[in-house]
């Protein structure tokens, strides 16, 4: 079987005045419009993560020049900017919610621009919007002791079903970060695939649980956008990501381990 590389969008908030916080990550209406229609125009194939995933679990063929629109954290400008320009086009995407962020009883506190209620999220949900899972307050998933850990993935696994009605199938990593054991909790929550950042296109053989990413940012242009959707962007423009990731991904690594050897010292 070929293993096709997919480009996997990873946007955050949609806003022409964003919060300080989420800038840099942020993209314009503006902006977003024009590379949805790049997306056409390009005669690309946009699918959920789940359908992505089904198509390599299953074996079935993917479409023509398939790629991922995601979203994560729950921004209300994916409500407001995104979904008009999606429903122009007929494009699914998948967003992946902090549930103690959105609006509405349950929440933690801590979200750091506007967010999505849940009527708004279930209007997503009916307008070919994948819901997925990304924890219920956002914490480091991998810094968690195994009780933090599953206590954050049920909870938010738990309010998605109750609003939604049916329990989310796909995932992502807040920030990215995961483990072995954070990989085996998630599949464990019920959730059949996952996605990381990596800024790499996504590939079958990084199996179902890791798979890759590319960060939409303010500063992408055109140009750029348009050479990632080809695959001729990812290597040069991310490799410092990718090396800062690796080395960090080290360093965490390290700290899980002081972290458990003080736990079990006291």
């Amino acid at each position: 079987m070929t293993d096709t590389a997919v480009p996997v969008l990873m946007y955050h908030a949609v806003s022409a005045t964003p919060a300080p916080a989420t800038r840099a990550l942020s993209v314009s209406p503006d902006a977003f419009a024009e590379q949805v229609a790049k997306i056409a125009e390009l005669d690309m194939t946009p699918l959920t993560t789940a359908e992505l995933a089904a198509h390599w679990r299953d074996g079935r063929p993917l479409p023509d020049r398939p790629v991922l629109i995601t979203f994560d954290d729950g921004y209300e400008g994916v409500h407001r900017h995104a979904l008009p320009v999606l429903a122009e086009h007929a494009f699914p995407a998948t967003l992946f919610v902090s549930t103690g962020w959105l609006k509405g009883a349950r929440t933690t506190g801590g979200a750091p621009d506007a967010m999505l209620d849940w009527a708004q999220v279930r209007e997503l949900a009916g307008a070919r919007v994948e819901i997925g899972g990304h924890s219920h307050s956002h914490p480091q998933l991998d810094q968690l002791d195994d009780t933090a850990l599953h206590a954050e993935l049920a909870r938010s696994t738990e309010i998605i079903a109750a609003e939604l009605g049916a329990p989310p199938v796909s995932f992502a990593y807040p920030y990215g970060y995961s483990s072995r054991r954070v990989r085996r909790a998630v599949r464990a929550a019920g959730y059949a695939q996952a996605l990381a950042v990596g800024n790499a296109l996504a590939r079958r053989r990084q199996g179902p649980y890791a798979l890759r990413r590319v960060t939409v940012r303010r500063a992408t242009g055109a140009g750029e956008f348009e050479r990632l959707l080809r695959g001729r962007a990812v290597g040069a423009n991310f490799a410092a990501d990718r090396a800062l990731t690796q080395g960090y991904a080290l360093v965490r690594g390290a700290r899980q381990v002081l972290g458990k050897a003080v736990r079990t010292r006291d």
